[in-house]
């Protein structure tokens, strides 16, 4: 990369593109470059828009020339999380959540730290029945959120010329096996998934209809104003997935289905988050009509073989190593690593630039520069 790259941000006339070129690259089709996105917790946020000397996350995404913009809807303005004199956090399915506060230095000896909930009580832990799952009154409602400022949200963010993604909080994003053992406990959920069938049923049951319910409201709040709808879950882990292929058709593939056709009635495109291999469910996540499939952990995945099986079908998001790469390694193998994913995901379209979850706070600031001007000089198509 020459020097007088570093940084560079587009013209207005190419910002103006973003929209045009995500839902072409949706569309397994070539545009003027690979669309770009942008994840990171917010102290990596913070310390880009102290960097640039900018002003707020805006002003940072246009920088980095990211196309995408995510809205929150009503759960960014409906129900509160509940915070307890001991700190403890509550959230709207009575999930109990403790702050984590881990910390460290970079390789360049900078010292971090970052704040996160981790899961402390799961209210339907001591649940022995069917009857003990449905007397818990602790299950939400759609009518818990205020829908008023939806559309004004996705009008703000359509102002930037970006392709606006709808996918609700890292909480409330539509799922279904992460919120059932927030809800029931990982042990004891997997357990009834093999022993408790009518257990788990019930909880997947109560989630897939509030979840229905919600999203079909925001659709039609934000009035033909979003391009992508997001859901977040994790079905692999690093070497295969949390539940067979069997189990994962029993219980998930048909509400899986539901949530995608509700999606593409009201014209929306759909993007699924999921951490580790889960190479063995594409094949059922195509069937559902999945349009993007995000993350794409390079660890845990061969990238080239996802492309060269699936690419017709599916377009993907992600495949920047947030394990090794970006924290150890340096700008030249993050350039490298760039033009590697370009090489295996990038022709032909079908494919965004991303990270394969968030960047932490332990990825020194040139590596993300690096990230960006790579992806900017190495993703053009023309």
């Amino acid at each position: 990369m020459s020097s007088n790259y570093h940084n560079r941000v587009e013209s207005d006339a190419a910002s103006a593109r973003s929209r045009e070129r995500v839902l072409a690259a949706i569309g397994h089709a070539e545009s003027d470059r690979i669309p770009i996105d942008y994840w990171a917790v917010e102290p990596v946020t913070q310390r880009l828009i102290d960097h640039f000397g900018l002003s707020d996350k805006e002003e940072l995404r246009r920088r980095l020339n990211v196309d995408l913009r995510y809205v929150m809807g009503p759960s960014f303005a409906g129900q509160q999380l509940h915070i307890h004199d001991d700190g403890m956090i509550e959230d709207h399915w009575g999930v109990l959540r403790q702050p984590i506060t881990v910390s460290d230095v970079d390789r360049n000896g900078r010292p971090w730290s970052w704040t996160y909930s981790h899961l402390h009580k799961a209210p339907l832990r001591n649940c022995q029945s069917v009857r003990d799952v449905e007397r818990y009154a602790g299950w939400p409602s759609w009518e818990l959120w205020d829908y008023s400022g939806v559309k004004s949200e996705c009008l703000r963010a359509k102002k930037s010329g970006c392709a606006v993604v709808n996918g609700g909080d890292r909480l409330d994003r539509t799922a279904q096996l992460k919120p059932a053992t927030y809800l029931r406990g990982m042990e004891e959920f997997l357990e009834d998934l093999l022993l408790h069938p009518d257990i788990a049923q019930c909880i997947i049951e109560h989630i897939t209809t509030y979840y229905a319910e919600y999203n079909e409201r925001v659709f039609k709040a934000a009035d033909g104003h979003i391009d992508i709808f997001f859901m977040g879950d994790d079905m692999g882990t690093q070497h295969g997935l949390w539940v067979s292929v069997e189990m994962y058709r029993k219980y998930f593939k048909a509400n899986f289905r539901k949530h995608i056709e509700l999606a593409h009635r009201y014209g929306l495109k759909t993007m699924y988050h999921t951490c580790g291999n889960v190479t063995d469910l594409i094949p059922d996540f195509i069937d559902c009509g999945l349009d993007i499939l995000q993350s794409l952990q390079p660890a845990a995945m061969d990238l080239a073989k996802l492309k060269h099986e699936y690419g017709a079908d599916l377009a993907f998001q992600g495949g920047i190593d947030i394990q090794h790469t970006m924290p150890n390694g340096s700008p030249s193998d993050i350039v490298e690593e760039v033009r590697t994913r370009v090489r295996t995901l990038g022709q032909g379209g079908g494919y965004i630039f991303g990270t394969a979850h968030n960047l932490l706070p332990d990825v020194p600031t040139e590596n993300i520069e690096a990230l960006f001007d790579a992806y900017l000089e190495f993703g053009r198509y023309r």
